[in-house]
């Protein structure tokens, strides 16, 4: 059989009607009007799904009185808005928009668009909207200031002891120290006026004088002894080097760090001794028998140096190696270390933000003071003993009480870490150098800042004050230079230019004849007036 055989073909039947269909829907309307004549006479019977039954009535006059009341508000705001004194200045109306917490500038927005939108603000928030905003600030800047004080807590009773000490030791220095004073005020001013000039006159005169190669590795700092014979120099070679003034000729190289060293100086009553200056001699070509007098103040502790490893040595004239060493700071950076101007204690500056206070006849540590937000970077002592001030990374500094351990002046105003300290002989004023490339003269009797020294072009690295009368200042910078600057007009005497790279340290000597800088390119050299 073939497939067409297979295939069975089905037809659709076409269904045919016959009739009207209006029957049909009379019916339909009909058993509709019947089934709702039995629900309304049958009381229980289901209630139909589209009746809405409601006792809320809604209170159109209401309703139209709010309405209209928010639009006599609106007009009512918008009347204020034009009447409102808005600045044109766009500066100052950023300003009250960032005093308002408002976007500053929005997308596609002009100046004139910012304007609108602010007296729109103004408009809601109210027209003294700014002055409320700013007072609340300083409210709450206040109350911050007040929960971040400095705090103090009980100290040990070695620390109460040492306290007491220092107020002994002081007192008397700083009524010498006034007595002084009150000594020269007594002289004519054309006296004074003569002598100061004579001094700056002099600074303004230095010139290079002596360069030495101090090591293999940059030279870190550098320090006059209180005799003004002999100069101590750190290296980030780890040594440490003791030479003579002027001669440059190296006396002692002490051993015993093994990192970078930071600092180096000489204890206040450290003098050149006998062998020393028989090393001197014989370097001069003149023969001189050593006497050994003085062989046992070589062995007392003569100066202290630190390093990046948190090490900090003591040492002495009769040893290369270290005869103390002080721990506990590890593993944290001791970027200086500072004798007190007694000899009996020493200060150590840590990154930790904080700095330590040494008592050296006991080896122990009686202050371990708090304060700055940052590693603190440098520290130095008043005159008389009683003061000392720290200079942080955190760009502030902090003047302190030795006596109570009360910070008595916060110096507020650098916009770089604070990297050196000094103090004028006068004891009123001290001297900040910073990494703003400025130097900042205070004055603790007006507790603000005196005068603001645009010293040099790059960070100030060390600042230091005439010993003797404080007639004139030295700034060393990252810059290859150090300067010189009258006090107090604070007018540039001298520029002292010859290294190769940056000056990381400098110092003027105590009887004022020679300046120490000390360099980034291995070297130090030593300047003198050429009127000498």
């Amino acid at each position: 059989m073939s497939d067409d055989e297979d295939i069975a073909y089905l037809k659709k039947q076409k269904q045919v009607h016959y009739g009207s269909l209006e029957e049909q829907e009379k019916a339909r309307l009909a058993a509709l009007a019947a089934a709702a004549k039995e629900g309304a006479e049958d009381p229980g019977g289901k209630e139909l799904g589209d009746i809405q039954i409601s006792n809320e009535y809604m209170e159109l006059e209401e309703e139209i009185s709010r309405d209209k009341k928010a639009l006599l508000e609106e007009f009512e705001r918008r009347r204020k808005a034009r009447q409102l004194n808005v600045s044109t200045d766009d500066d100052e109306v950023r300003r009250s928009l960032r005093q308002l917490g408002e976007p500053v500038c929005l997308f596609g927005e002009g100046p004139a668009e910012r304007r609108v939108r602010l007296r729109d603000l103004l408009s809601y928030l109210g027209e003294d909207a700014i002055n409320k905003k700013l007072e609340e600030e300083e409210a709450r800047l206040e109350r911050d200031r007040g929960r971040e004080g400095t705090w103090y807590h009980e100290g040990p009773p070695t620390l109460r002891q040492a306290r007491i000490w220092i107020a002994r030791y002081s007192l008397p220095n700083a009524k010498k120290r006034l007595n002084k004073a009150r000594e020269e005020l007594k002289l004519a001013g054309s006296v004074r006026a003569a002598a100061k000039q004579e001094s700056q006159r002099k600074a303004s005169a230095f010139s290079i004088y002596c360069s030495q190669i101090g090591d293999t590795r940059p030279l870190s700092f550098c320090r006059f002894s209180q005799d003004s014979k002999m100069l101590i120099t750190s290296s980030w070679s780890g040594l440490v080097k003791v030479w003579s003034v002027p001669d440059c000729a190296p006396l002692q190289v002490l051993k015993g760090h093994t990192c970078n060293v930071s600092s180096a100086t000489f204890h206040p009553k450290a003098e050149l001794p006998s062998h020393f200056r028989q090393k001197v001699n014989v370097a001069n070509g003149d023969a001189m028998e050593a006497d050994g007098s003085d062989d046992d103040k070589s062995a007392v502790c003569t100066m202290a140096s630190c390093a990046y490893d948190g090490t900090v040595h003591l040492w002495n004239f009769a040893s290369e190696s270290p005869m103390a060493s002080l721990p506990g700071h590890s593993p944290h950076r001791v970027s200086r270390a500072e004798f007190h101007p007694s000899g009996r204690f020493l200060a150590t500056t840590v990154f930790d933000h904080s700095w330590r206070l040494w008592d050296l006849e006991t080896a122990t540590e009686v202050l371990h003071q708090e304060g700055h937000a940052k590693p603190v970077y440098s520290i130095a002592f008043q005159c008389d003993g009683s003061l000392a001030v720290t200079g942080g990374m955190d760009a502030f500094g902090r003047v302190w009480d030795l006596r109570t351990g009360r910070c008595v002046m916060f110096l507020e105003g650098h916009l770089g870490p604070v990297l050196g300290t000094d103090w004028s002989p006068a004891g009123h004023c001290l001297a900040t150098a910073a990494g703003d490339h400025q130097t900042k003269i205070w004055d603790l009797r007006r507790r603000s800042c005196l005068y603001t020294v645009p010293a040099h072009a790059h960070l100030v690295s060390d600042v230091r004050y005439q010993r003797s009368h404080g007639h004139f200042l030295l700034t060393a910078s990252y810059d290859r230079s150090a300067k010189l600057w009258s006090n107090p007009a604070w007018h540039p005497l001298r520029t002292l230019s010859g290294h190769d790279n940056k000056v990381m340290s400098a110092d003027i000597s105590g009887d004022s004849r020679h300046v120490a800088t000390c360099s980034y390119d291995r070297t130090f050299k030593l300047w003198a007036p050429e009127l000498i």
